[in-house]
This record gives structure tokens, sequence and C-alpha cells, in this order.
């Protein structure tokens, strides 16, 4: 066999086990099984509703004045932010400068409406409009400042100012040279007659040949005419300026005529520390927490609450470093008198007592009652003014 023919025979043959090879049915492959996730189930989770809220007790102040007067709205707001301060889980909204009349009764109904629980009413003149509503509204409490008319849910409140009055009278009566002083007043209402009595008495106790005169503003905040009336009286020559006015305006105008005053409401010795002896001053709060805690309890009964400087209702700010000390300590042992209780407003206004003419109006050894204190109409001897008619 030649060398040719047998490598052709070699390659023919690997030829014919390739076509065999190449012509052999695939073996089928197996798969990779794919793994089956194993699925684990979230924790179920419950969320709690949310609780809902309780809901404020509510409670609405109507003012006469701008918080910022310096004196009577201005400690009714301090009174208010003392309420939210030590009552909790209440709401005390305000509302200033409201007139009296009809445009306080809207804004009364519109509280009462709202579902405020508490309405607080702080001024004389919004005793109708506040006895108006309620009638209208039985679930909710009305308190009115300085009035006297009350109803199931109307209860009224104010303090006895006389008190401090009285001593800032002795003060006064003690410090003019000129035995003529001056008081500023805003409305011929009972409660600010009453107030000039208590001021007079104190001043001609201890200083008989003392007058007190008096000028009518008709206005409880009018800044302006405030001073303007104090201004009129220093010309007149009088050389202590009281007042029942909302503003340290007449106290302004006694230090730049270079006199003394006696403030109101607040402590105005700020706007004027060269002439302000003392203040009498309202401590509303005291009363606010009490009767809104009550209310909240369920155990408020109507009422007309009277404070006075024991209650801590009302007191006197201390007198300026300018009063000499024999004067100091009058006023200061009266005061303890006041505080121990054995002098009080019924002892400022106990017999005799003469009206400014003279006349007899309480007799020696009678005390007046408190029904006839809150409605006097009249001046005590040493007031030189009148009351007009109508007031």
């Amino acid at each position: 066999m030649s060398k040719k023919f047998f490598f052709m025979t070699i390659a023919t043959l690997a030829l014919l086990a390739l076509l065999v090879t190449s012509c052999a049915p695939a073996q089928p492959s197996t798969p990779t099984p794919t793994p089956t996730p194993t699925i684990v189930p979230s924790p179920t989770t419950t969320t709690p509703p949310s609780p809902t809220p309780t809901p404020k007790f509510r409670v609405a102040f109507i003012y006469i004045g701008p918080i910022g007067d310096g004196g009577w709205t201005f400690e009714h707001e301090q009174g208010r932010l003392m309420l939210l301060q030590n009552v909790p889980g209440i709401e005390a909204k305000y509302i200033e400068s409201v007139p009296e009349g009809a445009d306080s009764t809207k804004v009364i109904r519109d509280y009462a409406q709202q579902g405020f629980n508490v309405i607080i009413t702080t001024s004389f003149g919004y005793m109708d409009p506040t006895i108006e509503v309620a009638k209208d509204f039985p679930n909710t409490v009305f308190l009115h400042c300085s009035g006297y008319k009350t109803a199931a849910n109307v209860g009224t409140y104010f303090g006895k100012i006389e008190e401090p009055r009285y001593l800032s009278g002795m003060a006064a009566g003690k410090m003019t040279k000129t035995n003529k002083l001056g008081y500023v007043a805003a409305f011929p209402i009972p409660e600010v007659i009453r107030g000039i009595n208590a001021f007079t008495l104190g001043v001609r106790a201890v200083n008989p040949a003392a007058t007190v005169n008096v000028v009518w503003t008709n206005t409880w905040y009018d800044p302006a005419k405030e001073r303007q009336a104090a201004e009129g009286l220093l010309d007149t020559g009088c050389d202590v300026i009281a007042q029942h006015q909302d503003t340290p305006g007449p106290q302004q105008a006694a230090e730049a005529a270079g006199k003394y005053g006696v403030g109101y409401d607040s402590d105005m010795a700020k706007f004027a520390p060269k002439a302000v002896i003392t203040c009498p001053v309202w401590n509303w709060g005291t009363y606010y927490v009490d009767a809104v805690k009550k209310i909240m309890a369920g155990a408020w009964t109507t009422n007309q609450y009277w404070g006075g400087m024991k209650d801590g209702m009302v007191s006197l700010t201390p007198l300026a470093n300018f009063v000499p000390a024999d004067v100091k300590a009058l006023v200061e042992a009266k005061k303890a008198e006041i505080m121990a209780g054995t002098f009080d407003i019924f002892s400022i206004f106990a017999g005799p007592l003469n009206d400014q003419t003279g006349a007899v109006k309480v007799a020696a050894g009678v005390k007046m009652t408190g029904d006839e204190i809150l409605n006097m109409m009249w001046f005590v001897e040493g007031v030189n003014g009148q009351i007009p008619s109508g007031g």
C-alpha cells in the first residue's frame, strides 16, 4: 500500500467518524432549577386611631379701652394673663376698645354664638347688653365688672377700691401745700362718686381744711382730654391731682407743672415718677382664677363679688421715696388696720357724715350699708363740684 493511499484511507475514516458524531441526537440538558423565593410575611402593625383632642374651656374678655392704656384695661389684661398661667386647659381671647351700647351687644352675642363658656365684660356700660344677651344663652356664664344686675347665668364682680383710695387721700392731704386738690373724674355714676368721697374723707381725716375739686370728662379713655382737665385744675391752684380715668395723662400734667398726683388702676409712677405719690390699684387676676376654676368644676352660682384689700382684690402701691417718713408711717398704720379687719369700707362711710352742703347725711354711730355705698349719688363735705343731672 502506498503512503498516499494510507493517508487517504485514514482521512476518510476520520471524516466518517466525525459525521456519525455530529448526526447523533443531542442529549437533552437538565436545566438548573430556579430557586423559589421564600416569602416572609411582613409583621402586621395596627396604627391606633388619633385621640380626639379634648376641647379647651373657652373664656372671652371684652375691654373698653386698649390693653396699652396704662390703667384700667391694662390691669384687666394682666388678669387674663394670670388666668392663662394658673388654669391649664383653657383658651382666653380678648377684644379691646369696644364702645358701650349697641356695639358691645353685637360683640357679646358673637362670642356667645361661637360657643365660649365664659364671657367677661369689663365696663359698667356693658351691664344691660350683658343681661340682654345672657337671656338667649343660658348655658354660658357671664361675669360683669362693676354692675349691679344679675341673672341665673350672670354674676357681677368689683372691689372695695375705696379702701386704698382713702389711704391715698391721707397721703395727698399731707402733701398738699395749697389745701386745694384736684380730681379728674370720668362719668357721674356711683362707682366714681364713692371713690371721690372716699378719697376726700381720707384727705380731710388728716387735713380738715383741704378741699377736693372735681371736673368731669365724660370719657373713660381719652388721654388728651384727661390731661387737659388736669391742667385746668392745676391752673386754679390745685397742687395734687387725683383721678378716676384710665390713662396716666393727669399724672403727667401734674409732673409737668412740678406738682403731685395720685394715680389709679395701675401703678402709674413709671409715667410720672416725680409726681406720683401712690396709686390705688386693681388685681383682677385674683378673682378671675378663682371664678373660672369654680365654673369649670360646676361649683359656680350667680353672685355679686366685692373684694377688698384683705382679699387681694385691690391694693395701694408703695409710697414714693419723696414722701416724708412720718406720712408713710401714718398711712401704713391705717393700712394695717384695714388688713387686720378693724377698719374697712364700712368704717370709711360711717357717721357722722355731712353732704357737701353741710346737711347731715349719715348720723353719728351709723354705718352705711353695702347697698347704700354701692348706690351713692351724693358728695361728702369737702368736695367742690356738682353731680350733673342725669348722673
